[in-house]
């Protein structure tokens, strides 16, 4: 894997930092890493079956559910939008599925055991929480729309089975949303110390998913 030159800031104090850039920049090969594990290409390549994709939700419904254990806060920046919360739709979902008793049907791998703790445990550091905030919402809201369309396709799933991938964004669409979640990470203006925190830990992100790709293939 190509490690991540050093993140570029502006040349001058007076310029704002492209936080959202800057991030998707540095991460850019985790990133391409985590999304091109094999279980994952053959998910999305019709290869597995609905069994499948739902042991895969299984595993993120105990990712989410330790991400989302943070909660709502005083004083949140407006990027840690509470809309976005996403447990009771993958709930849901299971049930849709025939995994309604997922805690006991799916236990967490050993992989998706440690990114669930390592949640619970920036949950108070807001820079290192809004690492994973922005790799879950926004991949949810970006290659999960097509995952959804992949997984309606190949293994016939139905809306009712795929409310995970709706967001109630009002009169935005997701490209819109996206952009405003951007410009609120932009506007939280975090000090290059931050920006280098919030980097290595999406970085970080990207291989716990890549880790539990890799346990799900297994």
């Amino acid at each position: 894997m190509t490690i991540a030159p050093p993140t570029p800031y502006p040349d001058t104090a007076t310029e704002p930092l492209d936080v959202a850039a800057l991030v998707r920049a540095a991460s850019a090969d985790d990133h391409r890493a985590a999304e091109t594990r094999g279980f994952v290409t053959a998910l999305m390549g019709g290869e597995l079956s609905l069994a499948d994709y739902t042991r895969y939700l299984a595993q993120f419904a105990w990712v989410y559910e330790a991400l989302e254990a943070r909660g709502a806060r005083d004083g949140d920046p407006s990027v840690f939008d509470p809309m976005l919360a996403r447990m009771a739709a993958i709930e849901s979902d299971l049930a849709a599925l025939g995994a309604s008793d997922w805690r006991e049907s799916h236990p967490p791998l050993a992989a998706t055991a440690a990114y669930a703790a390592h949640l619970r445990e920036v949950g108070d550091d807001d820079v290192r929480y809004l690492a994973h905030h922005y790799t879950r919402y926004l991949g949810d809201l970006s290659g999960g729309q097509a995952i959804a369309a992949l997984v309606a396709r190949h293994y016939g799933a139905t809306p009712e089975q795929l409310s995970f991938y709706r967001f109630d964004l009002g009169e935005d669409g997701p490209v819109r949303y996206k952009r405003r979640y951007r410009e609120a990470m932009n506007a939280l203006a975090l000090e290059p110390e931050q920006v280098d925190r919030l980097v290595d830990e999406v970085r970080a992100s990207f291989r716990f998913n890549s880790a539990i790709f890799e346990e799900l293939a297994a």
